[in-house]
């Protein structure tokens, strides 16, 4: 009986360890809600993340034979996170007969700092009495850690000083080859033109949303780490140039290639944005020149609030009418990654 009771022990403790830990390490907050009939479980897979990740959010209700409840509407109660993508199971039976049913939410912050993600309240009933009485589950907030894209080194962030002008030595000008190169530019040029349209012919225009093509060059400058490696004009001069282009494609105004009075001259005199959000722009470009062409030295906390005013207008004002045509661009990137091949 002894040896009997052993296997037994040994074989349950087996048959448990490994996936209830791989369960477990799926999601880092997991918290469980009861009231009488209904089980709510509310999941998400990060307590910490920074402003450029996203965190995954499940909603699990498990409500036993003869109740029926209803699962919260998520995007009513949400305020410092957006819905980027969402996911639902169905309904399933567990092994005690209860019927579960689970969503899940990819969110993305919009500012850095500690935010919460909203308590929910599951409604639920009897079947065979659904106006009678209903009750409810209330959760409890979770809370989110958003980081800076800075991290450590927002307090050690030094801006080096423009370098005096340096007087370059006169070389003798050899203007033939200067005639030269830009007659072989010039045939290079028209050849390339003449096999470009050809295939422009055979190909599928492409087109995408102006707020998609955006976050896609914010994704870039994130990844290049410009304010860490202490480039800051070339940042400002990055993201400004991000946003006009954003706004000539999101409204057809043209701003890249104006000043920033033009600009505002023209947007001025235009019922595409609210006034506040004029005024947040005016700020923005103004500050930009500040840096890129006054040598300002922008603080820490400025370089932040300036992604996030970015990031914000964009998520904003984002339309899915409004699409670029993308299709040089993705013939340019299969090029470039045909020549390295």
């Amino acid at each position: 009986m002894l040896l009997c009771c052993g296997a037994l022990f040994v074989c349950a403790g087996c048959g448990q360890g490994p996936d209830a830990g791989a369960e477990k390490s799926e999601f880092e907050i997991d918290k469980d809600f009861e009231r009488g009939p209904l089980t709510v479980h509310v999941r998400a897979d990060r307590a910490k993340i920074t402003i450029a990740e996203t965190v995954s959010l499940e909603l699990e209700a498990a409500i036993e034979p003869g109740y029926e409840v209803q699962m919260p509407k998520v995007d009513k109660v949400l305020e410092s996170f957006g819905i980027v993508d969402w996911d639902s199971s169905g309904d399933k039976l567990d092994e005690e007969g209860n019927v579960v049913s689970k969503v899940q939410y990819r969110l993305e912050p919009f500012l850095s700092g500690t935010y919460s993600i909203p308590a929910f309240t599951f409604v639920f009933h009897d079947v065979n009495s659904p106006e009678e009485k209903k009750y409810e589950l209330t959760t409890e907030p979770l809370e989110i850690e958003v980081t800076s894209l800075l991290g450590e080194q927002r307090a050690e962030l030094q801006i080096d000083d423009i370098e005096d002008v340096v007087e370059m030595p006169q070389e003798p000008s050899f203007w033939w080859v200067w005639a030269l190169g830009v007659i072989a530019v010039i045939a290079a040029g028209g050849t390339w033109l003449y096999l470009r349209r050809r295939r422009v012919r055979e190909l599928v225009r492409i087109f995408k949303p102006a707020h998609e093509l955006a976050y896609q060059r914010l994704r870039v400058l994130v990844k290049e780490d410009l304010v860490g490696a202490g480039r800051i004009k070339e940042f400002y001069e990055r993201i400004s140039d991000i946003l006009r282009h954003y706004i000539e494609h999101r409204f057809s105004l043209r701003a890249p290639e104006r000043t920033t009075e033009e600009f505002l001259f023209e947007l001025a005199n235009t019922d595409v944005l609210s006034q506040s959000d004029k005024e947040n722009l005016g700020e923005f470009l103004r500050h930009c020149d500040l840096v890129k062409f006054a040598k300002h030295e922008p603080a820490t906390d400025q370089i932040q609030r300036t992604f996030d005013l970015v990031k914000n207008f964009i998520e904003k004002t984002r339309s899915d009418e409004r699409k670029v045509d993308v299709t040089d661009m993705v013939v340019c990137e299969e090029t470039a990654e045909v020549g390295s091949v």
